[in-house]
């Protein structure tokens, strides 16, 4: 380490070098961003605002809303800003940082789904129970569980990314600070980070896979049952409870 320099800022590679493309591409990842936040706020609003959507189900999609905002804000922006720059140099506390949300927020998204998963399970399979279960409280301790959860699973990566050193020339490959190729451009060991991300890929992510997809295959089956029932009785209302299957699938 005596004979390396050790670097406190990073290049981007981006995702082009052709002069003639930047201008381009920051309309369009503009208007995609721009169209993001306008939806998701629309979204929000009408949550707010209507009355009769003030459910847990549109509890839940109104969260999911703004964690996307939150996603996406991480690493468009500053996108768009190196569209303009002529050197794409970040420090690596802010590329540090910026992982640090990339992760929250996308580890939120995708625990949350399997929190609206079982929101639809309850619903369908236990409608009589649904209330009781489903209640505003238990709603927001599941939705303040998963992002104290996935904050803990972030600062897990953040903190043994702060004990590397970067002595690499070469740029992140990537136009945002990506985790994996953030540890290619270190001069550290960094075999503990690898092998963090592959069981905190495996484990927490297959297990959040198998909460997502379990209900409902549970609502499937239990939709089909009751669409057998329907038809044998009255046909008409049979069609209802498989609109809803694919309607939240």
């Amino acid at each position: 380490m005596a004979n390396k320099t050790i670097f406190y800022t990073l290049v981007l590679s981006g995702l082009s070098d052709f002069p003639s493309l930047q201008l381009p591409l920051f309309l369009v990842f503009l208007l995609v961003y721009l169209m993001t936040l306008t939806g998701n706020l629309l979204i929000v609003l009408l949550i707010c605002t209507d009355s009769h959507l003030q459910t847990p189900m549109y509890f839940f999609l109104g969260t999911l809303a703004c964690l996307d905002m939150g996603y996406s804000s991480v690493t468009i922006p500053r996108m768009l800003y190196d569209f303009h720059a002529q050197k794409r140099l970040i420090s690596i506390q802010a590329c540090i940082t910026q992982i640090f949300f990339f992760v929250l927020f996308a580890m939120s998204e995708i625990s949350l789904l399997a929190v609206m998963s079982y929101d639809r399970y309850v619903a369908i399979c236990r409608p009589l129970h649904y209330t009781k279960i489903m209640h505003w409280k238990a709603c927001v301790l599941l939705v303040l569980g998963v992002f104290t959860i996935c904050m803990a699973h972030s600062l897990v990566h953040v903190l043994l990314l702060l004990k590397l050193t970067f002595c690499s020339l070469n740029p992140i490959q990537s136009f945002f600070c990506d985790l994996p190729q953030l540890l290619l451009v270190s001069c550290s060991d960094t075999s503990i980070n690898v092998l963090l991300i592959l069981i905190l890929a495996i484990i927490p992510g297959g297990g959040i896979f198998v909460l997502t997809f379990c209900p409902y295959i549970i609502i499937l089956k239990t939709l089909y049952e009751k669409h057998v029932k329907c038809m044998r009785s009255t046909p008409s209302p049979c069609s209802s409870p498989l609109d809803v299957v694919f309607i939240f699938m």
